[in-house]
């Protein structure tokens, strides 16, 4: 019997905006009865909150400062095993059908003779996965380059243009026809130009039932990654009016946030995406435009359950519901993510297992800490396969979704570099002092900042994060004890990857005098005695 994986990722989708997840307004019907066939873990965290690194992560099974990628266009070194190289020898076919990230290593791949067109080279231009549709998104200047069909297919449907994702997806219409660019907020309230069912995110539902189909027969992990809720935030009609005002949440911000902020905040929140996303016009504008795109999301998901139902695949496909990360949207004063509040390091994620093993825990909600890197590992083991620990760093799940044991994990990490970030870099003297780590033990969370004090925040007492405790010395026990955490972290194996524990317990952990290296022995009597020693 073929096993599948659909492993569905949605980009820029915070925790809270979904129905299961107690957001009072938004219609998910579909993701929520995903939940109450799974298992919902609560506690999940990326480890970055930027696309790339994140994805990266998710792929890889490794933290950030293990694989090197630290942020968006930051090739994943040559060399790096990703989700594919796991999985392709079991047997399962690794195939992406929307928005990777992924940036080849170029050089690397030039140092070592790997042309793009061979089949090894193809893989490592890709991430590793076997592309069906690649959709990472447009820019208002062109589409990437890409191997995506979007643009073509809304050219043969009757879109005009250059570029029509861009004229028609990412756009409205005024009034004597002028392009009303998804690009600035104030026309997120406005339908886009593109019909729903030509726009993107029903297009990479349709492609991915069209992979599903013609590899019905086989074994196959599909990573179909929709590249929304992520700005532009414009949505087709019916969905741009499908909530208003009255469907937002209150915000999540204080005034103590900006009393004598740390550096860093401040930064943020003099940056245009903060000052924008503290008014109230633009959040009234975009949040039911980020609503919507939620809600076709789901409708799409019920799409591709009714699929997998029809076609007899729905016993066969474990079903991973997630996100690479979330958005402010005005919380903390600020927009779009690359913090470590919850709004945008904390993700949803779901796991339906088809299996018998799993039906004790169906509907449950995990409150484990959970990482992104866990993912790999818990594919790994649904496939059959060994999990190389010495390579990933995550924990399979299938424990705690088969009720035979939980994820044991004291705290979760997630990093971040902003040396990209030119607003940002006057805090820093140089490139290589630009990092941010977060350490959460469930209860408090410490930011740590290279060159600056730290920033602490107690999720008991301050479950909204808007108190800074991190220059309170009334915490630096908690602040020291946190810090200490994460340095052991730090100094644990990251890079070992060429050889497993088991093989040096075995075969490498031994006397070399077993190998006839006697160094070390003044005289025979010593060697001979050292001889007599040694078991049988």
């Amino acid at each position: 019997m073929p096993q599948k994986i659909l492993f569905i990722m949605c980009d820029q989708l915070r925790y809270d905006y979904l129905g299961c997840t107690g957001h009072p307004h938004i219609r998910t019907p579909n993701i929520d009865a995903l939940a109450a066939r799974g298992v919902r873990f609560d506690r999940t965290y990326v480890q970055s909150p930027i696309c790339g690194p994140s994805r990266a992560s998710f792929y890889t099974g490794r933290y950030t400062r293990s694989h090197g990628s630290l942020w968006n266009e930051h090739p994943l070194r040559v060399g790096e095993m990703t989700l594919g190289d796991h999985l392709r020898p079991l047997g399962m076919r690794t195939v992406l059908c929307g928005k990777s990230h992924a940036t080849p290593d170029w050089e690397g791949m030039k140092r070592l003779g790997i042309e793009a067109t061979t089949t090894i080279g193809a893989l490592l231009v890709e991430g590793g996965f076997e592309v069906w549709d690649r959709c990472d998104g447009v820019v208002p200047d062109g589409a990437k380059k890409q191997p995506s069909h979007y643009n073509d297919h809304l050219a043969d449907k009757g879109y005009a243009g250059e570029n029509p994702w861009h004229h028609w997806a990412n756009s409205g219409r005024g009034e004597d026809g002028e392009i009303l660019s998804g690009w600035l907020l104030k026309h997120a309230s406005e339908p886009a130009a593109v019909a729903d069912e030509d726009s993107e995110t029903p297009y990479t539902t349709t492609r991915a039932i069209e992979f599903m189909e013609q590899a019905k027969d086989e074994s196959w992990c599909l990573h179909l990654s929709y590249i929304k809720p992520h700005w532009p935030y414009i949505v087709p009609a019916p969905y741009h009016d499908m909530y208003g005002p009255e469907d937002i949440i209150p915000v999540n911000r204080s005034h103590l946030e900006r009393q004598d902020p740390h550096p860093l905040m401040a930064a943020y929140y003099d940056y245009r995406y903060g000052r924008a996303f503290s008014r109230d016009d633009v959040r009234e504008a975009v949040i039911p435009a980020y609503m919507g795109l939620i809600t076709q999301i789901d409708d799409q998901i019920g799409r591709l359950m009714s699929y997998l139902k029809e076609s007899g695949q729905i016993n066969d496909t474990m079903i991973v519901f997630t996100s690479d990360h979330g958005d402010y949207l005005g919380d903390h004063w600020m927009g779009e993510k690359e913090l470590f509040h919850d709004a945008s390091a904390r993700i949803p994620l779901i796991i339906v297992d088809p299996s018998e093993e799993a039906d004790a825990t169906r509907g449950s909600v995990s409150k484990s800490l959970t990482e992104a890197i866990d993912l790999l590992p818990t594919f790994l083991e649904f496939a059959g396969g060994e999990v190389p620990d010495h390579i990933l760093e995550g924990h399979s799940l299938l424990p705690e979704i088969y009720n035979i044991g939980q994820t044991h994990r004291d705290f979760v990490i997630s990093e971040y570099d902003y040396s990209a970030r030119p607003y940002l870099r006057q805090l820093s003297k140089d490139a290589k002092s630009c990092g941010l780590t977060m350490v959460f033990d469930g209860r408090w969370k410490l930011i740590w900042v290279e060159g600056h004090r730290p920033m602490l925040y107690d999720l008991e007492t301050d479950p909204d994060e808007v108190v800074d405790l991190g220059n309170s010395k009334k915490h630096q026990t908690q602040i020291e004890r946190l810090r200490e955490m994460m340095f052991a972290w730090a100094r644990q194996q990251h890079t070992r990857v060429t050889i497993s524990d088991e093989e040096i317990e075995t075969g490498r952990c031994h006397d070399d005098a077993e190998d006839g290296v006697y160094l070390g022995f003044w005289d025979e009597n010593e060697l001979n005695a050292w001889r007599q020693r040694q078991p049988e």
